[in-house]
């Protein structure tokens, strides 16, 4: 019985077809589990028809060396060979793979070598074809396709689905026979005359603006980001949808109940892996948990025992009709089990490593400053070379925002030298966010229940070579005479340990908020998320599956343009969880357009950030050619032994295929490649100058390095750490809500009666904090078959011998660079790799060697942004 149909049993599915010249295996998988309903039920029963009447999945070879005349010289096309054994397999009860063998009528003299494969589902439901393998193939031994992508029922297309073999080839190499096949799919892929909306199985890759974020017909709009001066921005992948009526220039947004945004299916979420269950949890955190937060929670954490009950023992709900219906959305038990039911005790969350082995210790202001050079926000710091600090805003608007902090603030910090000492000598550094905030200040702090000040920060390298934080000025926009000037105060360290104490700590809590959000809104979505997305379209838009470069980038794309599709839907949306807990607020992805018209491609390149921020000089000795001002920067060592390894790579594979600059030049893929994802992808920024030309084969290394590094060392280093570091609000506050009291006021006195009430209320509210945390523990996990820097999913991602060494030599590099991380981990002369919390660096540890570490770890490097 198979779907309640029953199939008689073949007992020889090959003696069929007794001239067939190849064998072969096929890998795939059935319909997702997460899908497994009454419908796809239904459809297994009509598969199982379909394939008694012989109507299943086909295939069709196509020849790289004979062409038909017949059809327009293309490579020759086989005749139709079934997947035998598919009713001896039915689907499992959990989704896996599946392996079928089929029989081809073909002979290599007079066919040729086998190039591609056409392949049908005539099913009702698609299914993820991984490879098809040829055995023996006379005089080519094993010949692969890989597929890893979905294949629809073959009515839903209007063409054949194609698949090329593991070859490499630049488009002047293609076998003339099957150049028309490439041309095709690429043109397929492009669907530029296909106008949307999209459905889920249109492979279309297209570009558009971020003009789905606001519900304008609900009277909360948002402006479009990207496509004029005012608010520049990446472009994201197209969707097709309608226009509000409301605004023509803003695409409508999905409903609770429909809210599966369109990306091509190749994009989407892998169907049996952990990051599905990831994305149904940022489902049940936004539709079900939130709003029954809002109907419960209590107004206000007292204490910072108050807030480690989140950890110890949970929050209890009470009963909340409406989170049934909204469960019963959710397909699975175990995502069901995600939603809270009444007398649950709701998010008990996992201990945070900040705090788990000491839970005062991250108010030191060692551990203050060490998490500026090995945190979740290491890349902000820069090394101060004029004091005061000056501004870089427009003095006709704002007058002059000179820092105010003066020599005498600061010298009985700097270990008897002179402020021109230490600056001298690279000992003054500086977390300066006043020239970030100042301009919103005025909106923002109009805002219920925000009082939020821009700030600077000056720390002092001593001579162990860790850093200390001498003085923090916080700054309030003032109005004067037509300008938005600043009124600023500045705090110092002290000795005491009653009220001046807890101003002190005040202090830095206002700055944590300030690079709290700027971690979340510029270091995270904007510079990793948002800027990539151009980069995926454009290169499966304009390089085909075969192109050396495509295979490159290929494995750091995964699931990016899925989780960027679901974050406008749910996370950075207007009302969503992003303007629910950062104080920027509505406001917050206005900044980031204005952060991104000064974001250049160049500085990406971790050499030239460091450079940029003056925490390393060019140094042609150094292995990395940069020498570190601070050596014992975690962020930066670790990040500068990733960044070498991943070049050296690049560059290797790279030189396989062009051996000179005239190949590169002369390659009609890659030069439409580089002109789309610069002029389209990110077309506000087009005509910059910093753009690699494309004309040399180190100008595409580079480029390369820099969107592997992109993808997976930096997106590692500030996404890994969000729930270890940022779990325990108070270290990482997202908002500010109070004022920093003056002495002989009331609310002076109040600090001093009882501080720990005093600070945890001037900082983030009891309901942003536990929306906000347990966003942080869903985007901090790894998943189970996440694939690592160092690693692909499939063996046979390349049938060139060459490149398959030149990668085992970069697994051997990551794997001594892990070495090399715990050996300095373990070393107490670098001082700023172990906190005080006893939380050791490990966002940059690539786990090349050790796939099996899922769930919130602080450590490995995923090949892509998939979360």
């Amino acid at each position: 019985m198979f779907g309640g149909v029953k199939i008689p049993i073949i007992d020889d599915l090959t003696g069929a077809n007794k001239n067939a010249h190849l064998k072969g295996n096929v890998v795939l998988m059935r319909k997702t589990v997460l899908d497994l309903d009454v419908t796809s039920i239904a459809g297994s029963v009509i598969d199982g028809v379909s394939e008694f009447l012989g109507r299943g999945v086909t295939c069709q070879l196509i020849s790289s060396t004979v062409v038909d005349p017949n059809n327009g010289n293309r490579g020759k096309v086989g005749t139709e060979a079934s997947l035998e054994q598919w009713l001896l397999n039915p689907p499992p009860l959990l989704a896996g793979e599946n392996q079928f063998r089929v029989t081809f009528n073909w002979e290599v003299e007079k066919h040729g070598v086998p190039g591609a494969i056409i392949v049908k589902n005539n099913h009702a439901s698609e299914f993820f074809l991984k490879t098809i393998t040829l055995d023996n193939v006379p005089g080519h031994g094993t010949i692969v396709f890989v597929a890893n992508s979905w294949i629809y029922p073959q009515f839903k297309y209007r063409y054949n689905r194609v698949f090329f073999t593991n070859d490499t080839y630049l488009p002047s190499q293609m076998p003339e026979a099957l150049k028309p096949y490439r041309d095709d799919e690429l043109r397929n892929l492009r669907g530029d005359d296909q106008q949307g909306p999209y459905q889920a199985h249109d492979r279309v890759y297209r570009y558009d603006v971020y003009n789905d974020l606001g519900e304008p017909d609900s009277g909360n709009p948002r402006p479009t980001l990207g496509g004029s001066k005012d608010h520049p921005y990446p472009r994201r992948g197209r969707t097709g949808r309608k226009s509000t009526p409301t605004d023509p220039n803003a695409e409508s947004r999905l409903t609770l109940l429909d809210d599966n945004v369109y990306v091509p299916r190749d994009e989407r979420f892998g169907h049996i892996k952990s990051s599905d269950f990831l994305g149904y949890s940022i489902k049940a955190l936004v539709d079900g948990i939130v709003p029954a937060l809002k109907g419960y929670i209590g107004l206000e954490f007292n204490s910072f025992k108050d807030i480690l009950q989140l950890y110890e023992g949970g929050i209890k709900i009470p009963d909340v009709p409406a989170l049934e219906a909204i469960r019963k959305q959710f397909p699975l038990q175990v995502i069901k089990d995600i939603m809270p039911v009444g007398g649950d005790f709701l998010l008990k969350l996992p201990m945070p490593k900040i705090i788990k082995e000491d839970k005062k210790a991250w108010m030191t202001d060692d551990e203050f400053a060490r998490e500026i050079l090995a945190g979740v926000n290491p890349m902000i710091i820069k090394r101060l070379t004029e004091f005061p600090p000056k501004s870089t805003l427009d003095p006709s608007k704002y007058g002059d925002h000179t820092s105010t902090i003066t020599e005498a603030h600061i010298c009985k910090s700097l270990e008897g030298l002179t402020v021109q000492q230490a600056l001298d000598g690279n000992r003054l550094y500086i977390l300066d966010h006043h020239d970030h905030y100042m301009p919103y200040l005025v909106a923002i702090n109009s805002l219920d229940d925000n009082f939020i000040y821009a700030t600077r920060t000056l720390l002092f390298l001593r001579c162990d070579g860790t850093l200390a934080p001498v003085a923090i000025e916080l700054s309030l926009p003032e109005l004067k005479n037509g300008l938005t000037t600043a009124k600023s105060a500045v705090y110092t360290p002290t000795s005491n340990t009653g009220v001046e104490a807890w101003v002190w700590h005040l202090a830095k809590a206002y700055v944590s908020v300030n690079d709290y959000c700027w971690h979340q809104g510029i270091s995270h979505w904007l510079n990793t998320h948002a800027v990539m997305e151009p980069f995926v379209i454009a290169t499966n838009r304009q390089l085909s599956v075969t192109h050396p470069v495509h295979k490159l980038l290929y494995p750091h794309y995964r699931d990016t343009m899925n989780i960027n599709a679901l974050a406008r839907q749910k996370l950075i949306n207007a009302g969503g969880i992003f303007e629910l807990t950062v104080f920027p607020r509505k406001y917050a992805l206005e900044i980031s357009s204005k952060v991104y018209g000064s974001w250049s491609f160049a500085d990406q390149a971790l050499p030239n950030d460091l450079i940029r921020r003056g925490m390393a000089v060019e140094d042609p000795s150094s292995p990395y050619k940069v020498k570190l001002l601070i050596e014992d920067y975690p962020y930066a060592s670790d990040g500068l032994a990733i960044w070498n390894a991943i070049e050296q790579w690049v560059s290797e594979y790279l030189a396989i295929y062009y051996p000179n600059d005239g190949v590169l030049q002369s390659d009609v893929e890659l030069q439409a490649w580089w002109k789309e994802a610069r002029e389209v992808g990110h077309a506000d920024l087009k005509d910059e100058p910093w753009w690699p030309k494309m004309q040399t084969v180190s100008e595409l290394t580079r480029a390369c390095t820099t969107i592997i590094w992109i993808a997976s060392a930096l997106h590692a280093a500030v996404n890994f750490g969000q729930y270890p570091y940022c779990g325990y609000h108070p270290n990482r506050p997202s908002v500010s809500r109070r004022p920093m009291p003056a002495p002989g006021t009331k609310e002076y006195a109040e600090l001093e009666r009882d501080p720990e009430k005093f600070f945890v209320r001037s900082i983030t509210s009891q309901f942003q904090a536990v929306v906000g945390i347990s966003l942080l523990e869903i985007l901090s996990t790894h998943s189970s078959d996440e694939v690592y820097l160092g690693q692909r999913d499939t063996k046979e991602w390349t049938s060139d011998a060459k490149a398959q060494e030149v990668f085992k030599r970069f697994g051997e590099r990551l794997k001594e660079i892990e070495k090399r991380v715990e050996a300095m981990n373990a070393d107490p002369k670098f001082k700023n790799r172990n906190s005080p919390a006893k939380f050791p660096y490990t966002l940059l540890f690539p786990n090349a060697s050790n796939k099996e570490n899922a769930g919130i770890t602080a450590r490995g490097i995923p090949n892509s942004i998939s979360i």
